[in-house]
């Protein structure tokens, strides 16, 4: 799933009627944003902390995933107000669906999506329940939302074990060092001096707030970020970001994989 097949480009939008005006106001009103789109010349978070979010961090590896998507499916996990899932609708996704557990981010989705003419689904949605989708995307896009779970071995168990077709990209903060070291498979109950090294795989529990948010629960370094997708079953494939990973399946996960039962249309 790379490069790009000839005789397809960039899929053309069909734009809103509404006026700058109308989408100013919109804007103001589903607001604060997290995304800062660019929506008919109205910007959504200009004042964003993180500057011009998440463009800025996109561009950095936009190139590394495939440029035409015709015919693909595209699944965005945590997609907040749509940044992504349009992205991947103006590569020519066939069918892009974004979830999120917030009402307030998918009311910006929707809306980014009518202004911009693009046919993305948006739908209200537990990482724990993408089982109930039924189906396996091309490309799956779990990227800003590990760090937001309680539970986020689990929740790649049960990304790995139901959605994901032929790739994944991930993407997760990071805090600590970004040394890897080669922990072995196994140790000695009386072996106790590795785990204060730089290099060893370590997930930081944040018990109240991190950066003003209570929903940022856990932060790992970059060698637990591997390992961690390792253990749910992932090839890391690519690496093109500090805080981007290509993945695709390869093999069940370690021990007995996600536990959290498959939840079913009718449950």
């Amino acid at each position: 799933m790379t490069g790009e097949r000839p005789g397809h480009g960039r899929l053309r939008e069909m734009p809103t009627t509404l006026s700058r005006a109308e989408i100013r106001d919109k804007v103001a009103a589903l607001g604060p944003w997290f995304h800062n789109l660019d929506l008919a010349g109205v910007p959504t978070a200009p004042e964003h902390f993180l500057g011009d979010y998440p463009r800025v961090k996109w561009r950095r590896f936009a190139d590394a995933l495939p440029a035409d998507l015709t015919g693909r499916s595209v699944l965005d996990i945590g997609c907040n107000a749509g940044f992504h899932s349009l992205e991947m609708k103006r590569r020519g996704a066939a069918r892009v669906l974004g979830v999120d557990f917030d009402d307030a981010y998918l009311a910006q989705a929707r809306f980014a999506a009518e202004v911009t003419g693009l046919d993305v689904a948006f739908e209200r949605l537990s990482v724990y329940d993408v089982a109930s989708l039924g189906e396996r995307f091309d490309l799956v896009l779990f990227m800003g939302v590990f760090y937001h779970l309680r539970h986020p071995l689990l929740a790649l168990d049960l990304v790995r074990e139901h959605v994901v077709g032929e790739l994944m990209v991930f993407q997760s903060m990071q805090r600590g060092s970004t040394e890897i070291e080669d922990v072995g498979e196994d140790r000695s109950f009386w072996s106790t001096d590795g785990f204060d090294r730089p290099g060893w795989p370590k997930l930081h529990f944040v018990e109240h707030r991190y950066a003003g948010d209570p929903t940022n629960w856990w932060i790992p370094n970059r060698a637990c970020v591997e390992a961690m997708l390792r253990s749910s079953g992932f090839e890391i494939t690519a690496h093109p970001e500090a805080e981007v990973y290509l993945c695709r399946p390869a093999g069940p996960p370690a021990g007995e994989g996600a536990v959290h039962p498959a939840r079913g249309a009718g449950a």
